[in-house]
């Protein structure tokens, strides 16, 4: 089963863009993520919208607020 890596509403981080890949993980729509990695070090996986991941490159700062969704800084 597809397991959705989509930023949490309350969810609060910080970090670098690290990899960014797509796909159509149901077979009919498409996923944008990116990998980030965090200030203590760990990466996660984060379900984005096109929009952003069009706007974003390896290297950029990305942040996520309780309430917000992720937006380039």
């Amino acid at each position: 089963m597809f397991k959705s890596h989509k930023a949490g509403r309350d969810d609060s981080w910080e970090g670098t863009v690290i990899d960014k890949s797509r796909g159509m993980l149901d077979g009919s729509n498409m996923y944008h993520f990116i990998e980030v990695r965090l200030a203590d070090g760990e990466s996660v996986k984060v379900r984005i919208s096109r929009r952003l991941w069009k706007s974003i490159a390896v290297d950029d700062r990305i942040v996520k607020r309780p309430g917000a969704e992720p937006a380039k800084e």
